[in-house]
Formats: structure tokens, sequence, C-alpha cells
């Protein structure tokens, strides 16, 4: 779930830089906003995915801490 989150993450960042370049080409402000914010979703996303991975491996350490004998 955390790998489908960063992936689609860097594909929306990748889709809004892409936005904003064709919008400075083309000369449209709204072209490049829209690209600006769709950007800024995946790396909001690619941080929830590191999260998401991080909270993961916090978990999976504490159970294997948990299960080994005193």
């Amino acid at each position: 779930m955390a790998i489908r989150t960063r992936r689609q993450g860097a594909t929306n960042e990748a889709i809004g830089k892409a936005r904003q370049g064709i919008g400075n080409v083309v000369g449209s402000d709204k072209m490049k906003s829209k690209g600006a914010a769709q950007e800024l979703k995946g790396d909001a996303q690619k941080a929830t995915g590191d999260a998401k991975n991080t909270a993961k491996d916090v978990i999976d350490k504490t159970a294997a801490a948990l299960k080994k004998p005193l």
C-alpha cells in the first residue's frame, strides 16, 4: 500500500511538472498553477508513503523484539 502511494505521488509529481512546463510554453497561468498544485499533491503522497513505510518498520521491529526470549 505504501509503495502504491509513493508511486502515485511520483506520477502526480511528474505530471504536475509537465503541466507547468506546458503552461510556460503556451503562456497559460492557469495550467502552470494546476501543474504546481498537482506537483504538491504528488509530494504529499510520497511523504505519506514514506510515513507508512516508517510506521510499518517500527511495528515490525517492535513485534520482532517482543518475540525474543528475555
